[in-house]
Formats: structure tokens, sequence, C-alpha cells
């Protein structure tokens, strides 16, 4: 039978309900959200005369939940306008509504009794057939079905979303003892294919797998931190973005969490998992219980391990639990990792440090190592399981058995039994048997040790990504410092940057060129697409300094051109070109998206033209670009300037997207032409596809414009006396005018008389002249320095 989801209702609208009724909306389905009626009337209520028999008062819960999670930052919600597909209403007056939904989520209190009776509400409307579902982050499934119908248990399971919805990518399937195998599949396609998420399907024990392993690490820091008389700041700098970690951490994130969530856990999988060999481990020490005592939580409290006063952030001192001022941690052997780029390739210098470092990586991961050994097959068959439930529901760039295969699974244990620890049996079996690692490369997919097998065994559900770790050294065509280009089959290929943060300098364009020049003489297509963090963060603007800053303005002027050439063969060649942007996707990085001939991009795309923050304008293309579109939706009759004045502002303000949907409000991205991917991991095969697809349609290289109008001294006018009033308002400074005023002369197309058609050339040319002249000014040049150094903007 093929089931299709239209709409679901979510029961219970906290900040978890709230966060998972706005992601269905994100995807386009309908929702119906429910919360419990309030027992009395606020101060405000008894004035306006309201009853507790009113629909305001009895939808206030849900209504003030729902507000606030849409007024939250960083935002649930692709796009505002999307929270029109959630209705809210209360499980009093509208339960019966669920027999007209798909799918029905509970995300009430985590309280067996309060499930169960919500469960017998829903049993009571539900019609046949119907997925029931719990959010629930720690209570057995088994206990929760029992008692329920044949049909219910069938059709019921947990599906545990981590916080935030939107952001955290781990999906966990916990199925309960009756729970159907069709259920199980669909639910897990549906949470890859339609939320985006890495489904994973975990059994049904405490915690299941990704807070099983994640309060392990923490809890793990917690008692090492006082072993090893380590501060705060040290545990974040060792545990951040050093080792693959968000740059939160350790600390940071549990104070974002929440302190008493974390407790919560914690406590459960001491009560609940007495055989564990570490149950010692979940009991909290002292300086724990004492935060909690004093409800010193984190960030909902306003302070936990760090505080923050005036613009002053302190740290809390774990020996004094007093708070003082913030200490700047530094190692020596975290200097040593300084050159080499991938997290991954660090661990085996990191482990061989020294001095304290070095000590407490043979420490922690000797003893995660250990942990996760055991835990196979306990809360998991498969040991790749574990690895995605960290990446996903973390952060972490790399698995504990990733990481364990990166260090050398001999070397890891060497390690381990120098700390007086032991890995499981199987581990010594898999070494014995022949196998040095937990995963193998073959034929660009991924294989695991599978422990009944005894075998590397291929991970399954790989044939609907492209994973370019996997093919790139087996599939490269050509590459030179900044990138490399990968045959990704049937006659498409996949340019991927690999220079710092993906900025693209002159190796970089000189890739795209080369691309182009390979597809079009021996392949279908090219996609320009890559898996890091991000996209590309735009132009390498060190290099444009230094131009500058030499005064060599020839050169400068051929970088620019060269760029802008690149960006103009993107959009005109003999073959289709797709970009597939996500994360950071700035300035340069965005220009070559706006020149593509379709745009691949995943939801999580944050797209802008940002170079007036370094004191300049767009330099690639961008301008000319905003000022071709703003062009092509000039209709008879109406306001052409109001027109041309919001693609003007999508420069001028430096807007930067919040989501790929709302790339298409900006102008940046193009309904009918454009696509958004949900999941990240599908978009390089997405863009693929794309590819063929033009390719197979006959695709024909587009004829460069000649037909762009532009506005002349009409438009230009009128650029000018806003920014003059600007100015004069101080809402921005005499050098954001000059910037500003030179944007307007090329969207204006110069100070032509009448509205007039112009070419490409035409506006680049202007273009590339106001981007030349910005580079002569010092301020500019201040920009460009603050921004090489700090990474902000500055306004001067």
């Amino acid at each position: 039978m093929k089931r299709t989801i239209k709409k679901v209702a979510v029961i219970g609208s906290g900040i978890m309900g709230s966060g998972i009724a706005c992601h269905f909306a994100n995807i386009g389905v309908e929702v119906l959200l429910l919360d419990i009626i309030p027992r009395e009337l606020t101060e405000s209520e008894t004035k306006k005369g309201l009853t507790l028999e009113s629909p305001l008062v009895r939808n206030r819960v849900v209504n003030e939940h729902l507000a606030n999670a849409l007024k939250s930052k960083p935002s649930p919600i692709y796009s505002q306008k999307f929270a029109s597909r959630i209705t809210t209403g209360n499980t009093t007056d509208d339960m019966h509504k669920i027999a007209q939904v798909d799918w029905i989520i509970e995300v009430v209190v985590e309280r067996l009794d309060i499930k169960k009776l919500v469960f017998d509400q829903i049993e009571e409307h539900r019609k046949p057939g119907t997925l029931v579902t719990s959010n629930t982050s720690g209570i057995p499934i088994h206990f929760m079905s029992e008692g329920r119908t044949e049909d219910f248990q069938k059709h019921f399971c947990g599906t545990h979303f981590f916080n935030p919805a939107r952001y955290l990518k781990l999906f966990e399937i916990i199925p309960g003892p009756q729970t159907s195998s069709e259920v199980l599949d669909f639910l897990t396609g549906y949470g890859e294919k339609f939320l985006g998420k890495t489904s994973v399907v975990a059994k049904d024990t405490p915690a299941f797998i990704g807070n099983r392993i994640g309060i392990f690490g923490i809890q793990s820091l917690f008692h090492l931190v006082k072993e090893m008389d380590l501060t705060v700041e040290e545990i974040d700098k060792l545990t951040g973005p050093v080792i693959g970690r968000p740059k939160s951490a350790t600390f940071r994130t549990v104070d974002v969490v929440g302190l008493d969530t974390l407790v919560h856990v914690a406590n459960g999988i001491y009560e609940n998992c007495p055989d564990d060999e570490q149950h010692e481990l979940f009991k909290l020490p002292d300086f724990i219980n004492k935060m909690v005592a004093n409800k010193w939580f984190g960030s909902k409290t306003g302070q936990g391990f760090y505080k923050k006063e005036g613009k002053e952030i302190l740290t809390l001192d774990l020996n004094t639990l007093e708070y003082r001022a913030a200490k700047k941690a530094s190692f020596a052997t975290l200097e040593l990792t300084k050159t080499i780029d991938k997290p991954i390739n660090r661990f085996k210098v990191l482990v061989k440090g020294t001095v304290k470092a070095g000590e407490f990586y043979r420490k922690s991961f000797s003893a995660l190592f250990a942990y996760v050994s055991n835990r196979v097959p306990e809360i998991s068959n498969e040991l790749f399981k574990i690895d995605d439930a960290m990446k996903a529901g973390f952060g972490w760039e790399n698995g504990p058995f990733e990481i364990w295969d990166a260090i050398g699974v001999e070397k890891g244990i060497e390690i381990m039994k120098a700390e007086g620890l032991e890995p499981a049996a199987w581990v010594n079996e898999m070494i014995s048997a022949g196998s040095k690692s937990f995963y193998t490369i073959k034929d660009g997919a991924t294989y695991y040790y599978d422990l009944p097998k005894k075998s590397q065994e291929k991970i399954p559900g790989q044939d609907a990504f492209i994973i370019l770790n996997n093919i790139r050294e087996s599939k490269k065509v050509w590459s030179n410092s900044g990138a490399i280009i990968q045959d990704l089959g049937d006659g498409i290929l996949n340019l991927e940057f690999q220079s710092k943060m993906n900025t693209i300098g002159g190796d970089v364009l000189q890739a795209i060129n080369k691309g182009i020049d390979l597809a079009e003489k021996e392949y279908e297509g090219l996609v320009i697409g890559n898996q890091a963090a991000n996209f590309s963060v735009g132009a390498n603007i060190g290099m444009i300094f230094m131009m500058a800053v030499e005064q060599e303005y020839d050169e400068l002027n051929m970088a620019i051109k060269m760029f802008q050439d690149t960006m103009m063969r993107v959009r005109y060649s003999s073959i289709p070109v797709i970009v597939a942007p996500h994360g950071m996707t700035f300035g340069g990085g965005c220009e070559m998206s706006l020149h593509a001939d379709k745009v691949i991009a995943a939801a999580e795309t944050y797209m802008g033209l940002v170079e007036f923050g370094v004191g300049v304008l767009p330099g690639g293309g961008g301008s000319k670009e905003m000022a071709l579109r703003a062009s092509d939706l000039f209709h008879k009759n109406d306001v052409e300037l109001n027109v041309l004045q919001e693609y003007f502002l999508t420069i001028a303000m430096a807007k930067v997207s919040t989501s790929g949907y709302e790339a298409f409000d900006t102008g940046l991205l193009q309904k009918g032409k454009d696509i958004i991917v949900v999941n990240k991991d599908r978009q390089i095969a997405e863009a693929k596809k794309h590819a063929l697809l033009m390719a197979e349609a006959g695709y024909t290289q587009p004829i460069r414009r000649t037909d762009v109008k532009v506005l002349g001294k009409q438009a230009l006018g009128m650029f000018l006396v806003g920014t003059d009033q600007m100015v004069a308002g101080s809402y921005i400074s005499e050098h954001d005018k000059k910037i500003a005023n030179k944007l307007a002369y090329v969207m204006a197309g110069g100070d032509l008389s009448e509205a007039t058609l112009v070419s490409e050339q035409y506006l680049l040319d202007l273009e590339r002249e106001a981007f030349l002249s910005l580079c002569t000014e010092r301020k500019t040049l201040e920009r460009i320095q603050h921004m090489l150094k700090t990474g902000k903007p500055l306004r001067n």
C-alpha cells in the first residue's frame, strides 16, 4: 500500500512540538497543532471580559507557544509565509479533527501517565491505519504501547526529533513490540527524503542511540575536567572545531540545551541501565548537583557554565563555583594541527601530544571507544548507526568509529590498554580475522564491519546519494591546488572546490573554465557542488587586498575581468551547468549561482551579495545580473523604479537569506527555474539528475543578452536622493553612501538621458570600473583588512 502524508497532527506545542510543526510546514505539509486549554484567565483576558469558554482563551496556550517559536532565532521555519500551513486548536474541542490526518505525533511532557491519557484520546478519534508516533527522548516504547489495540500498536513507534527540529538532522525511529516493518520502512524513507533527516532505526533501550552515547561523552568530560584540573574554557577549546565539533563545544552546548535537560537524561540512564559497565559515570558530580540546586541551567535561566554581564561573558570556576573573567585557553598540541585542514586527519597528531592536551585526548577517546564498542549490539546491531546518530544529532563531523579508524584500530586499543580499558571482545575478533578497520570504501560505496556476518557489508540506502569523499580520488579527471573535477558517471562532471572556506581565487576560476572545456569536448554537463560545511564564502579578498595595497590596478582589473568572464562562461556554454549551493553562499559564490542554468539549492542555504561589508560592490557579474533580473520583470504601465529598487536594496543592504526558500523572495533564486532540496546529502545526486535531463532534452547554448532595459538618469536621481537622506538620518556612513552611489550608477546603466536597451557586457564594464575605483579608497581597504583579521564587517 502506498502511503502519503498530506496532513499531520502534532499534540503538544512546547518548544519541541512547535518546532516539529514548523518543520512539517517547511516541507509543505498541512499541520494541526493542539495543546491543552488553560485553567484560569490572565489579567488582560479578565479586563477584556473574556471567559474560560472564549475561543481566544481556549487556544491561548497553543497560540502563544507557536508565536514564540516563530519569533525565535534561529528561526524554525524556512519562510514566515509557511506558518499559514499550521492550524491551531486544543485537545478538548479539536481532538476529533485528528480523524482527518495521516500521522499523529505526540510531543507532550515526558511522563508516561500523561502520555497514556493522550493515547486514550487518540484511540478514540484516529482512523485505522493512521500513523501514531511519540517524540519521547527516553521513555521505553513498549511501556507506551501496552494495552493499546492491535491496529494502534502496528502503526505506533517512537520518532525522536532532536531540538531544534529544523537544524539537527537526527531522526531516531524506535519500534515497539508490534510495529509493522512497513511502518518502519515508510518512516525511514520519509525522514530521509521529505524531512531531510538522517533516519536511524534504534533499539528500544534507555535514551536510544544519540543520547546514550552523547550523554556518556558529556558525563565523561564532567568527571575528566576535575580529574585533570582543567577549566571550562580549556575543555571547550579541546572539544570544539579542532576535532570537528560545533563551536559551542561542550559547556556552551550544555548551556544552550539546558543543564536540567541533560541531568534528566543522565539520571534516566543511571536508573535504567544498572548493568552498564560505566554505570557510576552517569552519577552526577558534586559541582553539577550544586548548579542544579542553584538553578544555573544555562541560557534559559541567564547563567550556567557561562554568564553574560553587560557585554562581558564570565566563566564559572568549577572549584569555587564563582564566576570570573574568561581566560584564553591555548595548547601547543593544537598548534601542530593548524596546517591540517580536515579534522579527520588531526586525530593521529592529537593523541600523540606529549603535554596536557595529548593526555586529555588519550583519556577521552579511549573511554569513548571502549564505551561505543560495548554498545554494539546492545543499542544497535550496526556500528554505522552510532556514527550516523552522533554526526546528525550532536553535530560531530566524524562519528566515534570513524575517529577510531583515523587513529588506527590497533593504535586505539593500545591507547585504551594504557588507560586500563579494554574494547569489546568483537573488536579483537575482527582484527584477528584480518579486518583492520571498521569501514572500507569500494567502488564509491562505504562498507562497514558487520558483527553477525563477520565481514565488511555495504551500508544500505547509499544509492540515492553521491558521496564525494568516496570518489574524490578514484573518479578524478583533473585537479589543481584549489579544486578537483570528478566524473559522476553518465556523462556528468562535478567540480568541487578545495580552497580554504571554498573561497574563489585564480585556481578555482581556472578549474571552472577547465571543467566547462572538458564537458564541452567529451561530456554532457557540469555540476558545481561540494559537501563541505559551506558552498563558498566568496572571492579571495586577501588576494584583492594585496593587489589594491600594492596598487597593481592593471592586474586587479585583469583578475576582476577573469572572474566576470568565468561567470559568463557558466551562463553561456554549450553544456548545462548546474550549481548546488548550501550553507554560506556569499559574494562570488552567490554570483556563480546567479549565472547557473539551474540552481539546486539545499533548504539550508544562506545566500547573499554581501560585498558592501568589505567596501565594494558585487564585481563578478552580480550587480549586472540584478539589473538584468529587474529589467526582465518590467511590465507595461508598471512603476519600473519600484522593481529596480527592490533588487538594488538586496545588494545595498547585503541581505542574506535565512533559507533557500527565502532566496526566492530576494530575487537570488528564480521560481520555475531553481529548486530546493531538503536533504543536503541528496543534493549532488539531484543536481546530476537535472544536468542529465537538460542535456537529454537538447540543451542549446543561450545567446548573450543585448536587451537589458536600464532606466538611466531617472533611476540614478532617485537612488542619489535616497542615499543623501540615509546619510542625513545617520542610517549610513559617507563611505556607505559612496558605495551605494556607485552601485546605483551601475544598475541604472550610467547617467543615460532616457531608458535604453543595453548589453550585459556594457553593464559588466560599468560594474568592473566601479569595483576598481572602490579598491583605491582607503576606507574600503580598511574594511577588507578588518574582515581578514576578525572575520567581521567594519562600519567606517
